[in-house]
């Protein structure tokens, strides 16, 4: 009987044990789990990081190169309905992929009420307006001037993030937007000349609207977007872009609308 009680005994612990490493077993594969989507979160937000950064700095050396003897010898604004109508496509794309994944669902489907889609014209328009100055502002800027210029982004951005979404700002992101705003004038600084600036004061004065335009229609569409967050970003893009579409559309109308048709 003692025998057999010890034997009982040491199968009882065998069993424990056997728990115990199953359970670190389990803690293994979750904690691998865990890490490899945490690994693959880094590995899109580096890529997403890296591809922003490439096509902001090319875009104005691009804008530069396209131009023949100073001039654009296509329609800007058919330029700007181009990528809008890329940008509704390619959002459309990603919730054809969602919807095959996940089903249609009252976050992510197009169909939407007149109170939603009234608020996106406005930042749709703001924008237009700055993506056609972009063109203009290279008859008194370089390429390399207007990256520096284009810092000014940041500065209105944070400024109105403060002011509309009453976001509080700290003393080191103060001190960062002041000497931000101090080395963007400090490079435009020409001791070779009798002007105190490189960039003409039609530049300089076309750079600001564009830095508010941008911030405010940044911080605007946030604010929209903030309003449901549960609505799904592709659905809010998508609207934003197909406002952009027609606004381009009737500048092309507007400005462009001979050339277009003659070419």
């Amino acid at each position: 009987m003692e025998y057999k009680r010890v034997k009982d005994e040491f199968k009882e612990t065998d069993s424990i044990e056997d728990d115990i490493e199953n359970l670190h077993e389990k803690k293994s594969l979750l904690g691998g789990d865990s890490s490899s989507r945490e690994h693959s979160k880094w590995k899109i937000k580096s890529i997403v990081t890296v591809l922003l950064t490439l096509l902001t700095s090319s875009q104005a050396i691009l804008i530069v190169w396209s131009k023949r003897a100073g001039k654009y010898e296509y329609s800007v604004t058919t330029a700007n309905f181009s990528v809008e109508a890329l940008k509704c496509t390619l959002s459309l794309l990603a919730l054809t992929r969602i919807w095959r994944n996940e089903g249609v669902t009252e976050d992510n489907k197009l169909a939407t009420s007149l109170n939603e889609i009234i608020v996106y014209p406005i930042p749709a328009a703001l924008y237009l307006v700055k993506n056609l100055l972009q063109y203009y502002i290279f008859a008194y800027v370089s390429a390399p001037s207007y990256q520096i210029l284009k810092n000014l982004n940041i500065i209105s951005t944070g400024v109105l993030y403060h002011i509309m979404l009453k976001r509080k700002l700290s003393e080191i992101q103060w001190a960062a937007f002041i000497l931000l705003c101090a080395g963007c004038t400090t490079a435009q600084l020409d001791s070779s000349s009798d002007r105190v600036l490189q960039t003409p004061f039609q530049g300089w004065m076309m750079a600001i609207v564009m830095a508010l335009l941008s911030g405010f229609a940044g911080v605007y569409t946030e604010a929209i977007m903030k309003k449901r967050p549960s609505r799904n970003i592709n659905v809010q893009n998508f609207w934003l872009y197909v406002f952009g579409m027609v606004f381009n559309a009737v500048a092309i109308l507007v400005q462009d609308f001979d050339a277009v048709m003659n070419k």
